[in-house]
């Protein structure tokens, strides 16, 4: 009979199973993390007072009415047509392309007939644009 004590074998340490461990880890902090977006759009937006500021330029209105008609400054436009429109915001407003124009459209008003305002704004080519609206009562 053998009475010799076996020699214990020495520890080895598996790498294939810790590079799984090491991979999965990972994985998952990979797809837990959320990366900042450097493509979005920064801006920055202008502060508002409690009281509004009282306008000393002079605006252009555009009022359109329930069935789609124009009105700049008060006179109707001949026809709907865009040109139309155009010639008479020229008209109104000179060679000031500064001067702020404003659309005051009825709540019933076709959304085609304010795009069609704000194309012909943009033609005639005027840079401020404001669309009039009024307090809901809900608040």
């Amino acid at each position: 009979m053998r009475l010799q004590a076996k020699k214990k074998a020495e520890p080895q340490i598996e790498l294939a199973p810790l590079i799984d461990v090491v991979f999965l880890l990972l994985i998952f902090f990979m797809v837990t993390t959320t990366f900042e977006r450097q493509a979005r759009l920064r801006i920055d937006l202008p502060e508002a007072s409690e009281q509004p500021a009282t306008l000393e330029q002079e605006r252009l209105e555009i009022a359109i009415s329930e069935d789609g008609r124009f009105f700049v400054d008060n006179n109707e436009v001949v026809n709907r047509s865009l040109e139309t429109l155009k010639q008479a915001l020229e008209k109104a407003a000179g060679s000031d392309r500064e001067q702020p124009v404003t659309i005051r459209a009825d709540a019933n008003t076709p959304h085609q007939a304010v795009v069609t305002a704000m194309d012909a704004v943009n033609q005639a080519g005027f840079v401020n644009l404001s669309i009039a609206t009024t307090p809901s009562e809900n608040d």
